[in-house]
């Protein structure tokens, strides 16, 4: 096939800004404006280079990178996020004026690694692209100054990611090495074609399951979650809110193509139901414990890790559908519930409960913008988060795992409780004495009343964007 650069121009964008942010890192910063100046223009320009390439459709490089409605899809999202953290980040009090154009360089690196992910349909592809967009949160992680000193919980976070990514990486590539002994292809495409069961692959049974751990390490799934809440507890506001969104974009997508290799009632099949289970049950009852925003936002992307096993398992393009429109909202009702963090911990702080505490009369757009992302994250109507929960419901129905869709139900009732208590610190309960000033700049309540009104809109007329994750999925798995 011809290559046409038209096809990975989101990629090739982002690219030149990695190099410019490089060149910009190894100056002194004198001659040049600031990062945070010029990037937050480039970066929301990349939204609209990422619709260029929107209908690309193609096989590139020896059939291991894959331009199909389903990566164009991804990297659309992935540039809308990365857009939206660089503004947040660029008004981050915890990081020093020096790191900032290496801070974003790295943030630059990682999404780019995620585009890439979009598109690999070749197992050793997927692995490198996992690896780019892992390494450079290893740097980022650890990046956060208080009180004019290094964070020592940065730097435990730092280590926990990394030492949890390095057993994640070693299964993977274990697992791969099995795939690759027994199905004798790492293409996708060719794997769909060979068998899957137990009695008759055992060994690509094995190796899947391990290849699919390194997946579930940066979804935050159960029984690979551990470094979840302590990283986003360790880490900056900012930075925390890139973790727990745009990588799990890459996870889903490498996760829903190698969900077309499975069918109902398959051995791995089974297992993705019960460690979905597993995890939303074990994520929604850590988080009714929790004090700390980010902790409980850390154990509620473990519950929703679980949410996404529902469409992957239901063996249908309806459910691959429904699995990526969910991820695209997971990642937008995040994103808002951290820029309101981001906003009100104006001094850079981890927020607890009572800091929330009459936010209302503090600032009534971020405690709005907050009750969006609660109602959202619970699943209410008109959210963005209700229409992900009712595709995933309908699509897994009937499929085999209708306890699977039982579970999801009882725990979205579970997760009530502690999603409604931020709106209920926030409306119902009177400041005290020590909580943080927030962030009422025209920017802040931009930003947040933005988001708050994709959540909304994207919760009333989906029907535009699932649209196009069904055609995605039709692509996938006719």
């Amino acid at each position: 096939m011809v290559f046409n650069p038209i096809q990975i121009v989101p990629e090739l964008y982002q690219l030149l800004l990695i190099l410019a942010l490089f060149f910009q890192s190894l100056g002194d910063g004198s001659d040049t404006p600031p990062a945070e100046r010029w990037l937050p223009f480039f970066a929301g320009f990349g939204i609209f280079v990422a619709i260029v390439s929107w209908g690309a459709e193609g096989l590139l490089f020896g059939g291991a990178y894959k331009v199909d409605a389903l990566s164009q899809f991804m990297k659309l999202a992935i540039a809308g996020g990365f857009y939206v953290t660089v503004l947040n980040a660029s008004r981050q009090p915890s990081l020093e004026e020096r790191k900032r154009p290496d801070y974003f360089m790295f943030l630059a690196i990682s999404a780019w690694g995620l585009m890439i992910l979009s598109s690999a349909v070749e197992l050793i592809t997927i692995y490198l692209a996992l690896e780019i967009s892992s390494y450079s949160l290893y740097a980022v992680i650890p990046l956060r100054n208080t009180g004019g000193k290094g964070d020592r919980g940065a730097a435990e976070a730092g280590i926990k990611y990394i030492l949890f990514g390095a057993v994640a990486t070693a299964m993977a590539l274990y697992g791969f090495s099995y795939i690759l002994a027994s199905q004798h292809t790492s293409y996708i495409s060719q794997l769909a074609m060979r068998t899957w069961t137990w009695d008759g692959a055992p060994m690509a049974v094995v190796g899947l399951t391990l290849f699919l751990g390194g997946m579930f390490y940066k979804l935050a799934l159960f029984p690979f979650h551990f470094w979840c809440p302590d990283v986003y507890q360790g880490a900056s506001n900012e930075t925390a809110g890139f973790v727990a969104t745009l990588p799990k974009l890459g996870a889903v997508v490498v996760l829903v193509r190698l969900a077309t290799l499975l069918k109902p009632g398959l051995e791995i099949t089974t297992l993705l139901a019960v460690l979905g289970a597993a995890s939303m049950t074990y994520g929604n009852l850590c988080a009714l414990a929790q004090k700390d925003l980010k902790r409980l936002l850390g154990f509620s992307s473990v519950a929703h890790a679980g949410y996404i096993m529902v469409g992957l398992v239901s063996g249908t393009a309806m459910g691959l559908s429904a699995a990526v429109f969910y991820a695209l909202a997971y990642v937008v009702m995040n994103l808002l519930c951290f820029w309101v963090i981001s906003r009100v911990a104006s001094d850079g702080r981890n927020l607890q409960l009572d800091d929330l505490n009459g936010l209302y009369k503090r600032s009534p757009a971020l405690a709005f913008a907050l009750g969006v992302g609660a109602f959202a994250l619970v699943g209410l109507p008109p959210t963005m988060g209700f229409m992900g929960k009712f595709f995933l419901i309908t699509s897994a129905w009937d499929h085999g795992y209708n306890w699977l869709v039982i579970t999801l139900v009882l725990n979205s009732a579970i997760a009530i409780y502690y999603y409604l208590s931020l709106v209920r610190h926030a409306y119902t309960h009177e400041a005290g004495e020590n909580v943080p000033t927030p962030d009422n700049s025209a920017f802040s309540v931009a930003g947040a009343s933005l988001l708050a009104a994709l959540v909304l809109v994207l919760g009333m007329v989906p029907g535009r964007v699932f649209d196009f994750a069904i055609m995605a999925g039709k692509q996938l798995l006719p």
